[in-house]
This record gives C-alpha cells, sequence and structure tokens, in this order.
C-alpha cells in the first residue's frame, strides 16, 4: 500500500507522538509498503525550530526507507493564543501544499493532536477518494477544558465544531484505551466506526539492562543510589512539584536520589522549587538523545507516572509502556480511577498512590526502598506485561490490517 502519515510530530522529536509515529512509519516499510510522512520541522518540546532546521520553508528527506516531507511551522517558546493560532495556521497551509507533491496515497493517516489539521486532511481524501484513518492521542478540546488550559467559550466552540468534523470525515477512528472509546460513544460517534489500538513499545529497543557499567550513572554520580526517576513532559498536568516536595521528605535516606529529566525551561522552575524546598536529593537533565534512552532508564530503581488530581480520566500517558518495557518499578501518583491508575495495577508492576500527596509519594518510595525484592518483582512483572500486551509488532499488524480493511472496502 502507498501509505500516507499526516503528523505534526516526527523524528528527531525524542518524546510524544514522534517515536510512535516514527516506529510506525519505518515497520510498516519494513513491511514492504510505500510510506510517506507529512509532517513540520521538528519543533517539541521546546517549541523552538531546531538549529539545522532553521530557516527552511520546505524540506523533503529520506530516512529509512520513509519520504519524510517537512514544512515551516510559525514555533515560538512563548505560549500564548496568538502563537498557537500562527502555529496551526501555518502548519495547516504549507503542510497542506506539501503533501499535494507525491503519489496519490491508498490511505491518509491523521494524528490529533491537533484537530485544525483534520480540515487538509479532509480534502487530501477527497481529492484522491482514499480513506482516512483518525489517529486519537488525546482527546481534544475535552482535555484542554478540564485542566483549564482553554476557557474561552468561542474557541471552545469551535474546537468541538473541529472535532466533529473530525471524527465524521473520518473512516476508522484508532484509539489507544477503553476510556477514549466510552468518550467516542457518549458523543454518539458509530461504534464501528472506532478500532481500540494500545500504543507500543519496541520491547527489543527498550529493554532491562543492569545496573553495573551503566554509564548513565557513571556520569551523574548515580552508582551506589537508590534512583527515582522521571522523564517526560513537564506541563500543567504532571504537577512534578509533588515529587519535589516528597523528595525533600526523604533527604535523611542519603542513598536516595531524584532525577527529573524534561525540556530546559521547564526544569528551570523546578530548580527553583528545589531551593525552596531544600530538596538538595534532585538532579535535573536535559531531555537525551533517544540512543541512550534504554540505558538512562535503566539506572533507575523506580520509575514515576505523575499526574494532577484534575487529569482528564481517559488520559494514558505514552511513558507508562516504555517504563514497563524498562522492567523497572513504576509508583504512579494518579487518580486512582483514571485510565494511567487501570493500566498500572493491570500490569502488576507499579504501585498507584493519589495525586498531589508528597506523604504519600514518600511513604511508597520508602517501602520500596526498604524491600529490594518487591523492586525486582514488580520490574519483573513490568517487563512481562509489556511483552505480552504492548509489543510493537502486534500493534504494527493491527495497523496494516487496518488499512487493508478501509482500503479494501
Amino acid at each position: 500500500m502507498r501509505i500516507l502519515i499526516y503528523s505534526y510530530n516526527y523524528y528527531p522529536e525524542p518524546i510524544g507522538i514522534a517515536p510512535l509515529m516514527t516506529e510506525l512509519a519505518e515497520g510498516l516499510v519494513k513491511r514492504g509498503h510505500q510510506v510517506r510522512v507529512v509532517t513540520a520541522m521538528p519543533w517539541y518540546p521546546n517549541s523552538e525550530i531546531y538549529d539545522e532546521y532553521k530557516g527552511k520553508l520546505y524540506l523533503t528527506e529520506q530516512l529509512n526507507g520513509v519520504k519524510v516531507q517537512r514544512c515551516y511551522v510559525r514555533a515560538s517558546p512563548q505560549r500564548n493564543f496568538r502563537n498557537r493560532a500562527l502555529f496551526e495556521i501555518s502548519f495547516v497551509i504549507l503542510s497542506f501544499i506539501q503533501a499535494l507533491f507525491g503519489p496519490r496515497p491508498d490511505v491518509i493517516l491523521l494524528t490529533v493532536p491537533g484537530l485544525p489539521v483534520g480540515v487538509p486532511a479532509a480534502v487530501l481524501g477527497w481529492l484522491y477518494q482514499v480513506p482516512v484513518v483518525l489517529n486519537l492521542q488525546d482527546i481534544l478540546p475535552d482535555a484542554a477544558v478540564h485542566v483549564g488550559l482553554l476557557t474561552n467559550k468561542k474557541l471552545i466552540r469551535i474546537f468541538e465544531g473541529l472535532e466533529k468534523f473530525a471524527y465524521r470525515i473520518a473512516t476508522k477512528i484508532s484509539v489507544i484505551s477503553e476510556g477514549f472509546v466510552d468518550n467516542l460513544l457518549m458523543k454518539k460517534v458509530p461504534a464501528e466506526k472506532i478500532t481500540l489500538i494500545p500504543n507500543w513499545v519496541n520491547v527489543n529497543f527498550i529493554k532491562p539492562l543492569p545496573e553495573e557499567n551503566n554509564t548513565f550513572r557513571q556520569e551523574h554520580y548515580l552508582e551506589g543510589k537508590f534512583v527515582i526517576m522521571y522523564s517526560g513532559n513537564i506541563a500543567l498536568t504532571q504537577g512534578l512539584e509533588t515529587v519535589i516536595e516528597a523528595a525533600s521528605q526523604l533527604r535523611d535516606l542519603e542513598k536516595i536520589e531524584f532525577v527529573i529529566v524534561g525540556e530546559e525551561k521547564a526544569l528551570a522552575r523546578l530548580e527553583r522549587r528545589c531551593k525552596r524546598c531544600g530538596a538538595d536529593n534532585v538532579l535535573l537533565l536535559p531531555f537525551q538523545p533517544r540512543p541512550r534512552l534504554p540505558e538512562m532508564l535503566a539506572a533507575a530503581d523506580i520509575g514515576l507516572v505523575v499526574q494532577k488530581r484534575n487529569v482528564i480520566a481517559f488520559n494514558m500517558p505514552s511513558k507508562i509502556q516504555v517504563l514497563l518495557a524498562s522492567g523497572r518499578a513504576i509508583i504512579a501518583s494518579v487518580p486512582a480511577t483514571g485510565t494511567a491508575a487501570k493500566a498500572i495495577k493491570a500490569s502488576g508492576g507499579g504501585i498507584v498512590v493519589p495525586p498531589e500527596d508528597p506523604q504519600a509519594l514518600a511513604n511508597a518510595i520508602k517501602e520500596l526502598y526498604f524491600n529490594p525484592e518487591k523492586v525486582a518483582q514488580l520490574g519483573k512483572q513490568s517487563r512481562e506485561h509489556a511483552i505480552a500486551n504492548y509489543s510493537f509488532e502486534s500493534a504494527l499488524e493491527r495497523y496494516e490490517q487496518l488499512f487493508l480493511a478501509v482500503t479494501q472496502g
């Protein structure tokens, strides 16, 4: 098949949707399909175009058999409505022009976020008379409204209109959790349109590695330490302040060290919080190159998943699959009824504690610190669950079958 993937994010962006779409595109190529990706110049997570891509309106690359067509986007680290609107408008217009320069696809896969790009994807589907598969990684505007990121009633109505439009034009909608299915059914989306395909993890890339001779530990003076690690997005929905306050309560246990890996500008805010709390047992590091990810994860004794209590129930952080595959015990400070908590409990690889509760988080860490056998058992169960439920090959097979079904239909 000739498959067109329409996504805001792609390699070399290190986290979020980019690694998922990169692995999917390259996996489909290995199965004999012709894959073209229309995407932006790399800009995430710092909201700045990467240096080597600056000053370009369009760029086409061949990466591991995938034709990657990039366009300029108006990205800005100053996060406000005007800049976000300019970002969306620039991508919608320029990506559509870029998408026209290539062979007619048999199927279009559109990733969401964001919603405005549903318009050019729908026009392409109409022009080429091909099916459009909508891949939902988040449900907007529900998530943004729920945490207070989107409050303007007119904007909410506009985004709700874009959401309904995207669901209507999609031939099929692939979702990543049962919570997404329930949400769409409540919005009267036909059940036959919805396909559940959980996000995956490449268990051959992300895998347990020994702590001994771990260069990440050596470089950051973590040898002999009991390492608690959070790696990922640092935004309003995470609440990393809870982690810092828990760290300050555990300063008397000298072997416990916290490591937070994330966007440099967000780390500056956390550094100020550490100083106020006296949390001198927290190491703040910028995102690491993706090839170092398995080694970095292996440097941890415990991986953290953190959410605020107001996070919408269907939210499913992709870091859960990654932590499970790394074979590490997990502590999840998340709402007990949410999708994330259910996934951790089902894995048998972690402990769930109430969100925004530093004392509960500190107690869970202390419990595992004094019980290394339980840490090892949780890590073993994490890895087994990842292999059984989140393997890349299984997800790739399901996407391939979905594309075959919609093209033949």
